[in-house]
């Protein structure tokens, strides 16, 4: 089998999703109707997919492990969605936001893909627009926009600073529909612990009931998983607590593959960590930065309250690094720049891993009404956790573990290197390469679900229209079941001393400190032994109360830690592979003069993708060589 086989279309950029959709294989309404498909997690990403498959007629079965689908982490995208109106009549174009993406990702994803994202995004507005999302709107009756980082035009559509919940909600509401109408079957509470291959195709999933502790099968001609990032690896990150890698993982472990895994996102607005007991973090959204000042002391050790600290005694540095874009620099920009001021002493707080997020020239120069119809929700947000009043005082932000751009390798179709199994959302590496233009996740997730997916799996379901469905009592489900539940009661037998909790902070620790904001070669080699030293320990002496057939939150977590200690080995290797540096993959070794990151376009201009051996062999590396025709690739700058 060729492993990596984009189908990336012929033809001008600007016509390779049109003629594509012109080409591939339709499936009859009447066909749709014989047709299964199973859609793990119902975020923005997976809720708008199963809402779209079950309008066209298809039969869908919709997993998620949360009471409801209204708890996805998809609505703690705070800032806003893009797209190409132009009502700013600032230049924009789809062009130029292609354009933003790839630059953006520093030249490490397709172009194909990023050109498509950019292409469908006003059809995405419209689609939220039409179900009735409350997006911000000006005097005029036109949708409000905004800039956000790495961009210097405005459009970025928000709803205050609750946009990711809004849009879920629609594509929720748009599910609940198709649920009524018989078409989606919801499966709440749970945990997909396997994908079921039968004769090379994905053909259903392994769960476990989260309420009851029982093992469960579901079978499907396809299955799309849209289980979103894995950035809680970090343990402390702005991602839900049970947001978690498990279910890519499982496919990588039946043959899909993984690509750019060490591609984590740090996002440089985070509320700094408070306490030694937090499980995790706060974001303050990348938005504030339109209006908020980044700054420190000129002087190291400052003891003055910010408020008393005078004009000429604040570095905007920022502003004084890059001044075309100042304040909106990209997020990994941005956070290494917040990382060597806090490293070179110039830090605040108590901890010195801080720094200011200032509104007080945007309050006095456009009132503070303004500024709370813009930012009324995120500031309340950041008043609730910190007990400082943000209109008063300038916030503290610090960088903190977000999104992963890594994830399950697809092709221009989105699905995975195995036939029938899809990725979607987060869960994909495909459109933002080594780093995430902002505003560009639920844009990527609605324009994958709504617009893409519905499309491109009828080309794959078109030759499955004479399939049976498919019989969940295969020696294939027999044996998946099997060795799920040899794993989850070997976790249940260790009955150590120790706490999950213990061992992924441990973990999470070791990822931070030298795969992180920055990494090295003798960093990496040494955190991957102390993984494998950890993951010894953890098999050894991991205390998990309570059973297998029971609600047992520790147990869930407990599964969820242990792939974590896989994908992590995982991301080392992919760290240590690629020698130089590229967005938010800041290899020391790497960097210019100035201390920007050093791309190595004629050795690493390409997609790594790691196959999964066996337990005992290191990964296979498979390279998918970027080609760019229609850009001209560039060292990023920002000032």
């Amino acid at each position: 089998m060729t492993k990596l086989n984009a189908k990336i279309p012929e033809g001008l950029l600007a016509e390779k999703w049109t003629k594509h959709k012109a080409s591939v294989k339709l499936v009859s309404p009447a066909n749709k109707k014989k047709l299964d498909i199973i859609v793990v997690g119902a975020g923005a990403a997976g809720a708008s997919a199963a809402a779209s498959l079950g309008e066209l007629g298809y039969n869908v079965k919709v997993f998620v492990f949360h009471d409801s689908p209204r708890r996805a982490h998809s609505i703690a995208s705070q800032g806003g969605i893009n797209a190409t109106k132009n009502y700013k009549n600032d230049a924009d174009s789809d062009y130029r936001l292609f354009y933003d993406m790839i630059k953006g990702g520093d030249f490490r994803a397709r172009e194909a893909n990023v050109y498509r994202a950019a292409e469908i995004s006003n059809n995405i507005i419209d689609q939220y627009v039409a179900q009735g999302v409350p997006f911000a709107r000006e005097y005029s009756g036109y949708l409000a926009n905004r800039s956000f980082g790495g961009v210097q035009v405005s459009r970025t559509f928000y709803a205050q600073g609750q946009t990711g919940q809004q849009c879920t909600l629609a594509a929720y509401q748009a599910m609940s529909r198709q649920i009524k109408a018989g078409k989606i079957k919801l499966f709440s509470r749970r945990d997909v612990l396997d994908l079921v291959v039968i004769e090379g195709k994905a053909r259903g999933i392994i769960t476990r009931n989260l309420l009851t502790g029982e093992i469960e099968r579901h079978s499907a001609h396809a299955i799309v998983f849209a289980t979103g990032g894995y950035g809680t690896i970090y343990y402390l990150s702005t991602l839900a607590i049970n947001s978690n890698g498990s279910a890519a993982l499982a496919a990588y472990k039946k043959g899909a593959l993984i690509a750019n895994p060490s591609m984590a996102q740090i996002h440089p607005t985070s509320i700094p960590v408070l306490n030694e007991y937090q499980s995790k973090l706060t974001l303050m959204s990348e938005s504030l930065r339109n209006d908020g000042r980044v700054w420190v002391p000129k002087k190291k050790d400052e003891k003055r309250p910010p408020n008393e600290v005078p004009e000429e005694d604040r570095d905007y540095y920022l502003e004084r690094k890059y001044p075309a874009f100042g304040n909106l620099v990209p997020r990994d920009v941005a956070s290494r720049a917040a990382k060597e001021r806090c490293d070179a002493g110039y830090g605040v707080g108590k901890t010195g891993l801080a720094v200011y997020l200032d509104f007080r020239d945007a309050i006095q120069n456009q009132g503070k009404e303004t500024i709370v119809g813009k930012y009324g929700t995120l500031f309340d947000l950041y008043r609730k956790v910190t007990g400082i009043n943000p209109y008063e005082e300038p916030m503290r932000i610090y960088p903190a573990s977000h999104y992963t751009m890594g994830g399950l390798w697809v092709d221009f179709n989105l699905m995975t290197t195995i036939p029938g199994l899809y990725a979607i959302g987060e869960a994909n590496f495909s459109d933002h390469g080594a780093n995430r233009l902002g505003a560009s996740s639920l844009m990527q997730c609605a324009g994958d679900g709504y617009f893409i997916l519905p499309v491109t799996i009828g080309d794959y379901l078109a030759d499955e229209i004479m399939t049976p469905t498919i019989s969940t009592d295969t020696p294939e489900f027999e044996q998946a079941e099997k060795e799920v539940l040899e794993k989850l009661k070997k976790l249940l037998s260790i009955n150590g001393s120790q706490t999950v909790k213990s061992f992924h902070k441990k973990l999470g620790n070791i990822l931070w400190t030298y795969s992180g904001m920055q990494r090295n070669e003798e960093g990496l080699k040494k955190a991957l032994e102390m993984i494998k030293e950890l993951n010894d320990e953890f098999w050894k002496d991991l205390k998990i109360p309570g059973g297998l057939y029971e609600l047992n939150q520790e147990f869930e977590k407990a599964k969820r830690v242990a792939d974590f200690f896989d994908l992590a080995q995982l991301i080392i290797l992919d760290a240590l592979n690629r020698k130089e540096s590229c967005g938010a993959h800041f290899r020391e070794e790497f960097q210019t003069k100035e201390g920007e990151p050093k791309r190595d376009d004629e050795n690493y201009s390409y997609v790594a993708s790691w196959e999964y051996v066996d337990e005992n062999t290191p990964p296979k590396l498979h390279k998918e060589q970027l080609t760019f025709e229609f850009v001209k690739v560039t060292q990023r700058s920002y000032k």
